[in-house]
């Protein structure tokens, strides 16, 4: 049995989180064991968005991935997929790191949701005023 090289990245966004494996292949692309047209459910967009790294080092079709994807929604999961797959190839092709830095694909996008306060009805709503 011969050992085949794996290369591994996790992203995160939002509360999303993908664990991300890259494997030498033809540029199949699997997420919680379906294919990504099906589990981001013929959203174009989002597919696009989510292999914009491959496209950012000219790298289409060499590699396969496999990804396990949880929390947040759809969107999220998208972008944490990116995100770990840009980490992934960072690993595999250490010459093509700056190219990824510069595009802003290794930086972890910090917007999270706020918080509720107390005494508000969400985070910066706030009841309604009344002068008289």
């Amino acid at each position: 049995m011969s050992s085949v090289i794996q290369y591994y990245g996790t992203g995160r966004r939002k509360s999303a989180c993908a664990r991300v494996r890259l494997i030498p292949g033809q540029g199949e692309v699997t997420i919680n064991g379906q294919p990504l047209a099906d589990y981001l459910g013929g959203r174009t967009g989002l597919d696009k968005m989510a292999l914009t790294p491959f496209q950012a080092i000219d790298a289409n079709g060499r590699f396969n991935v496999i990804a396990t994807v949880n929390g947040g929604g759809i969107a999220g999961q998208a972008a944490a997929l990116r995100h770990g797959i840009a980490r992934a190839l960072a690993k595999a092709l250490p010459q093509n790191r700056p190219t990824l830095r510069q595009d802003g694909l290794l930086t972890r996008d910090p917007r999270e949701k706020e918080r509720k306060k107390y005494g508000r009805k969400r985070a910066r709503k706030r009841f309604q005023f009344s002068k008289r």
